[in-house]
């Protein structure tokens, strides 16, 4: 299952022991309709093992200005409370592109 990470409940998500996925996408951003599925999917497929998360741009501005998010969609993988920017993923994106950077996490 995802979770919809807000500026309110970031830092409680950044704390998880396992390795996150973090979606930043928009409402108005064909890509992000695009991956939505492929991020519910992955999330489903991990549940358990990886912590997934969707972080809308224009409603956690806090964390996206943190995060220095410039364009959506744009995943980012953290391990070990640590963003692992090498595995950014920015622009369109396949399942397959993202589920290869999830497993890099293990």
């Amino acid at each position: 299952m995802e979770i919809t990470v807000t500026d309110n409940n970031y830092q409680e998500v950044l704390s998880s022991e396992l390795p996150i996925v973090l979606d930043f996408w928009a409402t108005w951003c064909g890509p992000c309709r695009q991956i939505g599925p492929y991020i519910a999917e992955l999330a489903e497929e991990y549940a358990g093992r990886v912590v997934v998360g969707k972080c809308n741009i224009e409603e956690a501005t806090d964390l996206t200005s943190d995060y220095g998010i410039m364009s959506v969609p744009t995943v980012v993988f953290i391990k070990n409370g640590e963003r692992i920017e090498d595995l950014d993923l920015v622009g369109s994106m396949s399942k397959a592109d993202i589920k290869e950077n999830i497993e890099k996490l293990f």
